[in-house]
This record gives C-alpha cells, sequence and structure tokens, in this order.
C-alpha cells in the first residue's frame, strides 16, 4: 500500500535522525560544545516532529475504509509504539547534555566508560529496520537482549562511583556522573520495547520480554518442538485477574502440545497456587477441569499452560442460546455441582467470613462508588447505622455461624468461569485460582450475583436470567435440605451481601450499582434485626431478581 510505503520512509528517517542524534551525544561527551548541545536540542524537535507524521498515519491507516489483516494492525501497533520510544531516546540524549553543565574540570566522565554505551545502542538501533522487513524473531530478541547488556553496564559503573563517593572523592560531580548514566541506562529500557513491538510483529501480540520467555520455555516443557515463529498467541482481553492470559495455537500436534492451549503468566504466588488447585482437581474430577501441559518458574513470576476448553461460557449460552439449550446447560451444571460437593463433603464444621471479605475489598469498592458508604441517621428516634458500623456488628454476629460441613469450592464461581459443551452436554470449570475447602453457599452466593449484576435491561434477556437465577436457586436450597442444613439460608443473606456489594466495584452503571449496594445494606440490616434461632430466618428471596 502506498500509505505503508510512506509510513516506512517516515519511519527510516526517523530511525536515522536517532541514530545521528546517538553520535552527536557520544561526540559531545568527549568534547562538548555550545554548537554541538543546539544540534542535538534541534536533532529532538525533528525526531519529535517525525514521530508525529509517523503516528499520525498509523491512526489513519488504522481508521481507513479498506479492511486491513490482522498482521498489518499488528505492524501498525509495533510502529507507532516504536517511533515513541526512538523520541524518548532522542530526549534522553538532550537530558544527557542538560546534566554536562554540572560537571568541572575534577569531574571528567572517563571515555573508557560511557564508550561501550554508545557502542551497544547504535548496534540494538542497526537491528531494527532489518527486523522490520524480515520478521526474524531471534534478531527481536537480540535487540530486548541489549537493555540486560546496558543495565550490567550501569551497574558496574554505578557501584564504583558510589564506593568513591563514600570515599569522599568529587561528590557533586559523581552525582552528576550517576544522572548520566542513569539516561543511558533508560535507553535501554526503550530498546526492549522497541524489540518487544517487533515480537509483536512475528507472533501478533504484544509480550513483555520475560513472558516471552515464559511462554518459550513452558512451550517447551510441554513437547512443543518448533520454532516460536510458527506459534500464534492471542491476548484474552478484558481479564481483570492481573496475569497475561491467551490463547496460544501451534503447528505442533504432538501429544503433549496440542493444537490449541491457554497461556497464563503472572506471580509466581498466584500462577503456582492455580496450578496445585488444577491439580488437586484432577485427581478428583478428571473430566472436569483442563489438563495441564506446561509449567515455568521464574525469580518472581510463573507461567502455566493449560487445556483450550471447548464450548461456550455459561453466560453466552444464557443470553444467546435458545431455552431449550440453556436447560440442558443449567441440568449439567446442577448434576455436575450436587456430584462435586456431594463427594468432596467434609462433616466437620467450618467457620465463615463473608463480612470480613467484604471488609477488605471495601477500599476498592469505595474508589468507584464513594456514595456506596453511607453515614449514620437518626430519624424520630430511630437510628440507622453507617455502613461500617452495620460491617463491624454483622462481623460480630457471623463470628457465631458456623457451617455444618466444607465442599471443595470452586472459589470464583461466576458464569464465565464454567464452560458448556452442548455437544457432549458437559460443563468444566477454570479459574480455579481461589479453590479451596469451604462453604458451599460461597460459590452458590456468587454464581446467583453473576447472574443479577450483568448490564441486561431487556426485558426478554432479564426474564432468562431471572429464570436462571430461580432454578439454581431451588437447586441450592433442595441440596441444604438434603444435607439438614438449618442455617442455610442465614448464611446465605450474608454471602450475598458480600457478593452484592463487592461487585460493583466492576460496575460504572451509578444506578444498577446502586441498585446492588443497597441490596447489601438491607440485607445487613436484615441480619441485625433478626431475634431467635438462626435456623428460623428466611432470606427475602425477592431480593435476588431484577
Amino acid at each position: 500500500m502506498l500509505m505503508f510505503e510512506a509510513l516506512h520512509e517516515h519511519f527510516t528517517f526517523l530511525l536515522l535522525e536517532v541514530q545521528g542524534q546517538i553520535d552527536a551525544t557520544l561526540q559531545f561527551l568527549l568534547r562538548p560544545t555550545k554548537s554541538l548541545r543546539q544540534e542535538i536540542a534541534l536533532r529532538c524537535d525533528r525526531t519529535a516532529n517525525i514521530q508525529t507524521v509517523v503516528e499520525t498515519k498509523c491512526y489513519s491507516e488504522l481508521h481507513s475504509t479498506h479492511k486491513l489483516t490482522q498482521a498489518e494492525v499488528n505492524k501498525l501497533r509495533a510502529l507507532q509504539k516504536m517511533a515513541t520510544h526512538l523520541h524518548l531516546i532522542a530526549e534522553f540524549c538532550v537530558n544527557i547534555t542538560g546534566q554536562m553543565r554540572y560537571l568541572t574540570r575534577y569531574s571528567k566522565l572517563n571515555p573508557h566508560e560511557f564508550t561501550p554505551f554508545f557502542t551497544d545502542i547504535q548496534e540494538a538501533l542497526k537491528l531494527i529496520r532489518p527486523t522490520i522487513d524480515t520478521g526474524d524473531l531471534s534478531t527481536a530478541l537480540q535487540i530486548c537482549q541489549y537493555e540486560h547488556t546496558l543495565d550490567e553496564k550501569y551497574e558496574q559503573v554505578f557501584s564504583k562511583l558510589i564506593t568513591e563517593i563514600d570515599s569522599g572523592k568529587q561528590a557533586s560531580g559523581h552525582v552528576t556522573a550517576i544522572f548520566i548514566y542513569r539516561y543511558l541506562e533508560r535507553i535501554g529500557d526503550s530498546l526492549l520495547r522497541i524489540g518487544e513491538a517487533l515480537i509483536c510483529i512475528t507472533i501478533g501480540n504484544t509480550l513483555k520480554i520475560s513472558q516471552f520467555d515464559a511462554l518459550q520455555e513452558t512451550l517447551t516443557q510441554s513437547g512443543f518442538t518448533g520454532s516460536m515463529n510458527e506459534v500464534d498467541y492471542r491476548a484474552i482481553l478484558g481479564s481483570r485477574s492481573g496475569c497475561c492470559v491467551g490463547v496460544v495455537e501451534t503447528a505442533d500436534q504432538a501429544e503433549h502440545a496440542p493444537h490449541g492451549s491457554i497461556y497464563k503468566e503472572g506471580s509466581i504466588n498466584k500462577i503456582k497456587k492455580e496450578k496445585e488447585n488444577l491439580e488437586r482437581w484432577q485427581n478428583l474430577f478428571p473430566a472436569l477441569v483442563p489438563h495441564i501441559y506446561g509449567y515455568h518458574e521464574g525469580t518472581d513470576n510463573a507461567a502455566l499452560l493449560i487445556e483450550l476448553l471447548h464450548g461456550c461460557t455459561l453466560d453466552e449460552i444464557i443470553l444467546q442460546a435458545d431455552q431449550y439449550v440453556t436447560d440442558r446447560a443449567l441440568t449439567a451444571l446442577t448434576t455436575t455441582v450436587q456430584s462435586v460437593w456431594e463427594t468432596t463433603k467434609n462433616v466437620h464444621p467450618v467457620p465463615t467470613n463473608y463480612i470480613q471479605q467484604l471488609a477488605s475489598r471495601l477500599s476498592p469498592v469505595l474508589k468507584v462508588h464513594p456514595a456506596s458508604a453511607r453515614d449514620s441517621l437518626s430519624i424520630g428516634g430511630i437510628k440507622a447505622f453507617s455502613t461500617r458500623e452495620l460491617l463491624a456488628q454483622c462481623s460480630l454476629l457471623e463470628k457465631g455461624l458456623t457451617a455444618p460441613f466444607s465442599v471443595l469450592i470452586h472459589g470464583d464461581f461466576n458464569m464465565n468461569n464454567i464452560v458448556y459443551n452442548n455437544q457432549q452436554q458437559t460443563v468444566r470449570y477454570i479459574d480455579l485460582y481461589r479453590s479451596r475447602d469451604f462453604d458451599y453457599v460461597q460459590d452458590a452466593s456468587v454464581f446467583l450475583i453473576s447472574l443479577f449484576r450483568l448490564p441486561i435491561f431487556e426485558p426478554e434477556l432479564r426474564d432468562k436470567l431471572n429464570r436462571t437465577t430461580e432454578t439454581f436457586y431451588s437447586f441450592v436450597q433442595e441440596f441444604s435440605k438434603t444435607h439438614a442444613d438449618s442455617t442455610f439460608e442465614t448464611r446465605l443473606t450474608f454471602a450475598l451481601a458480600r457478593s452484592f456489594y463487592t461487585s460493583t466495584r466492576f460496575e460504572l452503571n451509578q444506578s444498577f450499582a446502586k441498585r446492588m449496594y443497597l441490596r447489601a445494606h438491607y440485607l445487613m440490616e436484615k441480619l441485625l434485626s433478626h431475634t431467635g434461632k438462626w435456623s428460623a430466618f428466611k432470606l427475602p428471596e425477592d431480593i435476588l431478581y431484577y
């Protein structure tokens, strides 16, 4: 395309300007002059102008009328990102020249120490244009590696300067020198981002180099023997877990690396816990959860490669399928849930902590909905507790309450964590990081509120959601009677108050969020006003329906 040709031309000119900027900055450090400082400042202005042109053309192409392939979109995203970081490099050079004015003839920089930085930077810059043309993954990784090389050089010179400062040698000049070397180290950070953008061109999505390394290691452990150029990675957007999550497809059809997997990378504690939970579920219910294909631990993060389940999440079924398919999915769900609960039932009582869970999530809720926390009120001698007073009172109330038995719960039993396969008429669980032995009421409340909190207001769909709520609540209620659980409705009320309130942190519709947190307040007030045995408490069922 002509637009792409023009875009590549502008990007090439930007790259050449930055390479010239690096050369000029090196010369300035060797022999500083006023004219050279002005040239570096002027060159930075030129890079800013060209970067704007590149960015404008990228956005113009993305919003053009002709249809782009995914590979073309990836390239445009990468070019825009690289242009931003190339201009940052030019600005770092200006900052270096600005620091030079604070050095004296007694605190000059050592050319043998700073020249190797510039050599590495120029070598990395020279690799960028060829990598765009060839899409060579190994060269993109090589550019990323220069960040580590520059970090090592910075640590060496930093340690030397700090040692000399501690000994009382030229402290002020050395502090300035540290600032200069810090800018050189930050250029390495920009080179890393440029390398990651080049990886995006090759594999189709932006990954940090640490995530890419973890993906490569995990695929290798799963039995994949091909090149990473053969890997198609598609990020799953919208995840609130804090993990990098994506679908991985490879040409490898090896037994332990099947076509299509889910890749998750995140904090080592979280990913390791999910792996351990998956292994436990595998031992108990092999067909219910995804199989593990690979696992890799780094220093701080870990990565997991698991089976890509075929089917639709339960919310997709309820909102898109006809009533016949929805009923079959609900039958499969309730049958599976009952089997899990009865198989893993432990007759020892377990204390609940629903209000404590709510209190621990109150801060993020209030950041989104500060009006959800009310003050105490007195009307005609009748006092209404403030939100925090309600929590404190209900927390004390709950301490005297226990579930008569525990089961293995999912821990995050939202509809989008349940996958239904219509052909096989089976449900399977995903995202089991929070799985543990606890009160089955927790899973029940989370599922019920995941139905309520869907911002769907079309009457026909809302009726379908309400019918699903009625079906599942009837199932859980019957389960409680079968197992002689006399405080089921009390604990469910505590749990629903927790789920109603905490769910508002994901809902920006103020009116809809208000309906949820007012329900939470009402349920807590209902609990506090109860007298007599908890076995006599009744949940106001209407609160489950919108």
